[in-house]
Formats: C-alpha cells, sequence, structure tokens
C-alpha cells in the first residue's frame, strides 16, 4: 500500500512539528501532495481510468483551498511550504 501509517507519520513529523499534529494545513498539504504524486504515477499508466482522474482533479481543488486558507492567514508559513514542496504559484 502505498500510503500506511509510518509513512502518514513522517509526513505529519517533517511538515506538520510532530506525528499527532494531523490538522495543521501544512501537514495537509503534504499529505495532498504525496497522494497527488501517486495518482498522476497511476494515471500515467492507466490513461482510460476516469474515475482516478476526477479524484485527482478534486484532490488538487482541495490542496488549493487549503494552500489559499494559508496564503490569507499567514504568509510567510505559505511560502515556506510551497517551497519545501516545490509547488507552483
Amino acid at each position: 500500500m502505498y500510503l500506511n501509517p509510518e509513512i502518514k507519520k513522517d509526513i505529519f513529523a517533517r511538515h506538520g512539528g510532530s506525528e499527532t499534529n494531523t490538522g495543521s494545513p501544512e501537514s495537509q498539504i503534504a499529505l495532498f501532495t504525496h497522494r497527488i504524486a501517486h495518482l498522476t504515477g497511476h494515471l500515467k499508466k492507466n490513461k482510460k481510468d476516469k474515475h482516478t482522474q476526477r479524484s485527482l482533479i478534486l484532490l488538487v481543488g482541495k490542496r488549493r483551498k487549503k494552500l489559499n486558507y494559508l496564503k490569507n492567514k499567514d504568509i510567510e508559513r505559505y511560502r515556506a511550504i510551497i517551497s519545501k514542496l516545490k509547488l507552483r504559484k
């Protein structure tokens, strides 16, 4: 499985501050980014998988909303997470 509890704990520890801080916007954005990368790889192999394509589009929208929230709340944290995850925008 691509997203087991150890990987999630590692993502939350690196981006959220601790393994139990699952609600911070940074940790949620990092988790969405990990899932988006996995789904993108899947879609490169399976071009006709429309259900996964829709899920990917919804997930990108969720990440964009979290990024907009973080940008409006604290611009420095927004810039930090953008540079850390190497996202465009």
